[in-house]
């Protein structure tokens, strides 16, 4: 018999701090510093088998972005999406899907494009973006859906 999985962790650096912690790519409470007690970037990856449990059960919001390894501007807009979800540390989660590795949850979310940028509250997409945008139209996107939704 095989030892159960371990669950995906990331190290994150506290931006307030500086102090790295270990943080799970699913959980049922926010990422928080172990030192200084600051909500965290929840930044982590997801795919077909594990984007149930990772995105659509968190206990916030999560801005999933849908890209692809050869792709430009999902390489462009990656570091803008990072720094969303260091400023909104404790309101977001940054969930990343390769869709080339994840060919389901491409078909699912009708991905026609790359990058695919979905809001989604309580595991129901609440709002889209196709295609990269500056990090300001994608603070303003955010904010609306985020709005929007309530």
């Amino acid at each position: 018999m095989s030892a159960p999985a371990t669950p995906r962790t990331s190290i994150v650096t506290c931006p307030r701090c500086g102090k790295r912690n270990r943080v799970p790519a699913a959980a049922d409470a926010l990422p928080k510093c172990g030192s200084c007690h600051q909500a965290l970037p929840w930044i982590t990856d997801a795919g077909d088998d594990d984007f149930a449990m990772i995105a659509e059960r968190s206990p916030i919001p999560v801005v999933a972005d849908l890209w692809a390894t050869w792709c430009g501007p999902c390489r462009m807009v990656s570091p803008a999406l990072e720094q969303l979800a260091t400023e909104r540390a404790g309101e977001i989660k940054l969930v990343k899907v390769d869709v080339d590795a994840a060919p389901r949850l491409a078909q699912r979310f009708e991905v026609h494009a790359v990058p695919t940028l979905l809001v989604l509250r309580g595991g129901e997409v609440i709002a889209r973006q196709p295609g990269a945008a500056p990090l300001p139209a994608l603070r303003r996107w955010l904010d609306e859906a985020l709005r929007a939704s309530g």
